[in-house]
């Protein structure tokens, strides 16, 4: 047998047999073989293009395809499919109607892939003229372009800009579709009729044959849409219909009982999981890690993941962000640490998930690194992780830094803007703040909740009443944002910093919503900074009213107490406390030195270079008082004399952090406090002149704000 008979015999059996090709190299020499043996012959040049298109081939099909006088329905299917396929969905769309137009009756199969078509270009109105066709052509009994036809009404469904209750419906049109028709061009301009969502139902409902397909697909798309009563009634009906969920059913309906935040309902899926052998799906796992963090349930979500005999990405960054969330962050970033030591590479929303842990611990140095990694994984392109940046880089008292990055983001979003003015203002740059908030406004996006929140910060720490006013009476009256409790604190705060007492306590009770114990708790705050203890008792019978374990409130009145001298009043309080079994917070200041992160409580010396760090203390405190420094011991109110007051307001837990900083780092350095309660006065002075003698830059974040003490001088200008 000669070599050009083997070469045809070769053919007509791969022709027979197209699906016993498993390359694109054997269906290109297919091609070439087909060329040299065979006679031009519709059928089989057909086949040749449905090879072609199971590999994606697109020239070489649309090369057999453009031979053909008269394509057959084999023909038009495949290039139908390959077009799709490589994400040309206009031409798909195009070829079908073409081919309609040709008189050919279309194969059930290829509804499938036109559908999809109409969803990546989201042109409704010709989805539903598609389905207008299958219904007249009688094809809507096929279970997979039922499937299909669900799939799109549920993906048009999360286009919808009001949570997919409402679609546009439209004559359904045969002819050929003009190029903007099929991109999409504003279904909702050019719609005649607005009808509530209920094809996607109805479409099941007409379905003679249903399969998990069909359920999970309705299930999840009413899930992903926010109808969660609709897809728990969805999940019951399958049950009803004897059809078993699937990994995928549950991981649709777990995020819901993560919405709902009911533990009880997740626990009784994970159950199933169990009894079914879902759980070790990663999926599952996931979903589960997601539900239970929800629900702060941080145990359950640890148990999950840690029970996972294999762990992919999905499962690494639940679990991260859900230790994240839950306010679990040195366990998160342990687990980041770990994630890379299992080879597990890191995503986008990895780095999204773990920064604000560096954000809140202020580990400026992981930070960093991080930052590091994520511009050799070729990241930093990415706006949301731009945007955790410029969050984390701020918190972590680099405003500069977080500044830069901003500038240099191609694009911006609300998260993005939000996070560089909420950095500003934290700062006490209320100005800078300010200016960005306008440029935001004039870049065309419209202030949201939180930007406000931003907005009301940076008037607070700068004294800017009138600003704020301004402000405040703007955002319900042109943006329509009704105030909520945070904007009602801030301008409480802000109030109340001004010694605008009496004006915030009306404020406070003129709210249109119940004030809680944290927004009377800022004025408690104010009447303690400016001595106004007949309204602080005021204020303090409202907190105990709404919240009558607020250790806050309890700490304050017994220091004003004793400011007053009012001993037996402040005993009074501290008995009521230990009677309740309240305690107070103990006074922690922290500081990151040399990759480790040092942690100090006042008058504690159990510190390993306690001795020296207190020899730097004694040398401190002898050159700021050549400077002028008195010790104020007004905020020391323990009942003892003078000279133990010094002591006490001495080991205060920033001023040890700020000795151990000045001994371990290097001349000239930058050193970063973070404490967690407000500075008090005589530390604030006291740290002004340090950075004098020291020449260094001192950066201290407590509770409420940054200070940036330089040169004897603090960026709060004294105010805060």
């Amino acid at each position: 047998m000669t070599s050009k008979s083997t070469a045809k015999t070769l053919v007509k059996t791969f022709l027979r047999t197209p699906h016993s090709l498993k390359t694109k190299f054997q269906a290109k020499q297919l091609l070439a073989q087909f060329l040299k043996t065979q006679p031009y012959s519709p059928s089989s040049t057909s086949i040749l293009i449905s090879v072609y298109s199971n590999f994606n081939l697109l020239h070489p099909s649309l090369f057999l395809f453009n031979s053909l006088n008269s394509p057959p329905l084999l023909a038009w299917k495949s290039i139908i499919k390959c077009y799709a396929n490589s994400g040309h969905f206009l031409n798909s769309l195009t070829s079908f109607v073409q081919m309609r137009s040709f008189g050919i009756y279309p194969d059930p199969n290829m509804f499938p892939l036109v559908l999809k078509a109409c969803v990546f270009l989201k042109n409704l109105r010709l989805g539903e003229s598609i389905h207008g066709c299958i219904i007249r052509l009688g094809l809507d009994f096929d279970l997979f372009t039922g499937n299909a036809l669900l799939n799109m009404y549920a993906k048009f469904q999360s286009l919808q800009p009001n949570g997919g209750r409402k679609v546009f419906a439209f004559n359904v049109f045969d002819g050929m579709p003009k190029s903007d028709e099929l991109c999409g061009t504003s279904a909702q301009e050019k719609g005649a009729s607005i009808i509530q969502l209920e094809s996607m139902t109805k479409v099941l409902e007409m379905m003679p044959i249903r399969d998990v397909v069909s359920w999970n697909t309705v299930i999840a798309g009413n899930a992903q849409n926010g109808m969660y009563e609709e897809a728990l009634r969805m999940v019951r009906e399958m049950g009803n219909a004897n059809m078993k969920p699937d990994s995928f059913t549950l991981s649709s309906v777990l995020p819901i009982f993560a919405e709902y935040v009911d533990a009880i309902k997740g626990k009784e899926i994970h159950g199933y999981a169990i009894r079914h052998w879902f759980d070790s799906d990663c999926y599952i796992a996931s979903s589960l890690i997601d539900m239970y963090a929800n629900c702060a349930r941080i145990e359950d979500s640890c148990s999950v993941f840690n029970l996972l005999s294999k762990r992919d990405d999905i499962s690494w960054n639940s679990i991260i962000a859900a230790c994240v969330q839950n306010g679990v962050f040195d366990e998160g970033l342990k687990l980041f640490r770990q994630m890379l030591t299992a080879k597990v590479k890191p995503r986008d929303v990895t780095f999204s998930s773990i920064m604000p842990a560096c954000a809140y611990l202020t580990t400026l140095h992981l930070g960093k690194q991080l930052h590091g990694y994520i511009i050799r994984g070729g990241f930093n392109d990415n706006m949301f992780i731009a945007s955790s940046l410029v969050d984390m880089y701020a918190k972590c008292g680099n405003i500069k830094a977080a500044r830069w990055i901003f500038d240099q983001m191609e694009q911006h979003d609300m998260v993005s803007w939000t996070a560089i003015i909420m950095g500003y203002a934290l700062h006490g740059h209320a100005h800078d703040a300010l200016l960005l908030f306008k440029q935001m406004e004039m870049d065309g996006f419209k202030p949201n909740y939180v930007s406000y929140i931003a907005v009301f910060t940076a008037c607070s720490h700068a004294g800017l009443t009138d600003e704020a006013w301004r402000y405040f009476n703007s955002m319900s009256r042109n943006h329509g944002i009704k105030p909520g409790l945070e904007h009602y604190a801030a301008m409480a705060d802000l109030l109340g910093r001004a010694g605008k007492l009496e004006e915030a306590y009306k404020f406070i009770g003129s709210m249109h919503i119940a004030p809680t114990g944290s927004i009377w708790s800022t004025l408690l705050s104010a009447c303690r900074v400016h001595k106004n203890l007949e309204l602080a008792e005021k204020v303090a019978n409202e907190i105990f009213k709404v919240d009558p374990e607020n250790v806050g409130a309890y700490v304050l009145m017994s220091n004003m107490y004793a400011a007053a001298r009012r001993w037996k009043d402040a005993a009074k309080m501290r008995i009521f406390m230990r009677k309740k079994g309240i305690r107070k917070e103990p006074a922690c200041s922290w500081i990151e030195v040399k990759n480790r992160v040092h942690t100090f409580i006042s008058g504690d010396k159990s510190h390993p270079l306690y001795d020296r760090i207190f020899e730097a203390l004694k040398d401190l405190l002898e050159q700021i008082e050549r400077e002028g420094y008195i010790p104020d011991t007004n905020e020391d109110f323990h009942d003892v004399d003078e000279e133990q007051k010094k002591y006490m307001i001495f080991s205060h837990s920033e001023r040890l952090a700020l000795a151990f900083g000045i001994i371990s780092t290097p001349a000239g350095t930058t050193i970063r406090i973070t404490k967690n309660i407000r500075v008090c006065v005589d530390c604030h002075t006291a740290i002004k002149l340090i950075s004098k003698v020291v020449q260094r830059e001192i950066i201290v974040r407590d509770n409420s704000r940054f200070h940036h003490f330089k040169d004897g001088k603090c960026s709060c200008r004294d105010y805060w």
